[in-house]
């Protein structure tokens, strides 16, 4: 059962109805540890690490002034964590052409049985589309997927977003991926 307080958005896909809600720390840090504990998932997010760790970086996303965490339910099942943030406020702006309010997004499919089916390209263009429709300032949203994680890419490509460039970031190579804002 989703919590209404915590529901942040919804909508009815063909998959089912999917809803972010707001990340508790303590009542999610241990799935979103497993989630970032898994080997795929690993190689791509750096942040396996104990559960100590994991929950201190979800208090540390919950505080922060421009990035905010959620986890993305399948018709009320817990599948993803996002992270979603102002991208000309975060450190990734001095990587860029940082234009007023780009949003920024990063995805994390949890359970092996939701990767390697469509379904990320599905819950990026749904997330994008709700980023879009709630700051009528953003012009678009960036994502910057480690260049190797090649499903990850596919899946921002079939979202509509495109490939700019390859940045060099402190902890990976990544693909500078934008999708624009549609008039």
């Amino acid at each position: 059962m989703i919590r209404e307080d915590i529901l942040v958005a919804e909508t009815e896909l063909a998959q089912g109805t999917f809803t972010l809600r707001a990340v508790d720390p303590a009542d999610d840090a241990e799935l979103i540890h497993a989630w970032m504990n898994d080997p795929e998932v690993a190689r791509y997010w750096v942040r396996a690490q104990p559960l100590e760790r994991v929950a201190a970086y979800l208090r540390q996303q919950v505080a922060s002034a421009h990035s905010t965490p959620f986890v993305g339910c399948l018709d009320g099942t817990p599948m993803s964590y996002w992270e979603v943030y102002r991208a000309d406020l975060d450190p990734l702006a001095h990587h860029y052409a940082a234009r007023p309010r780009d949003a920024g997004v990063h995805l994390l499919l949890g359970p092996a049985e939701c990767r390697g089916r469509g379904l990320g390209s599905v819950l990026l263009r749904a997330v994008s589309n709700w980023l879009l429709r709630s700051d009528p300032y953003a012009g678009r949203v960036v994502a910057e997927p480690d260049i190797r994680n090649v499903r990850s890419v596919r899946a921002f490509e079939s979202a509509g977003f495109r490939m700019i460039r390859q940045l060099d970031l402190p902890d990976k190579r990544a693909a500078f991926m934008v999708r624009e804002r549609l008039a």
